[in-house]
């Protein structure tokens, strides 16, 4: 099944920091998540996930009941737990992010 992707504006400030050869990769996970968003490694939960590029995670949560993938954010290895935790405090409102993208995005 095809998923849509979204990124959060936290993601999108965070990759705008990286150089265009980083943001390229990512385009390419990105491209992978569409056609089978449970790649990567879970993180405790089957929704919640990370792919690795060098000593970065990329983390994102998998909305299975909405057909969506939600891109969250981008850490280094040695910031990883601090931002695991954090996301899954702030998984309520990255659900209402999401279903507020989902609704603008259909009209």
């Amino acid at each position: 099944m095809v998923y849509k992707l979204f990124h959060s504006s936290r993601f999108d400030k965070e990759l705008s920091k990286f150089p265009a050869d980083f943001q390229k990769i990512v385009d390419k996970i990105e491209d992978k998540l569409i056609e089978n968003s449970f790649t990567g490694d879970s993180l405790g939960m089957k929704w919640f996930r990370e792919k690795r590029i060098h000593k970065y995670r990329i983390y994102y949560i998998i909305y299975e009941d909405l057909n969506s993938v939600f891109m969250v954010a981008i850490s280094e290895k040695k910031d990883q737990q601090k931002v695991i935790n954090t996301i899954r405090l702030l998984f309520e409102f990255f659900r209402e992010e999401i279903e507020n993208l989902l609704k603008r995005d259909f009209t």
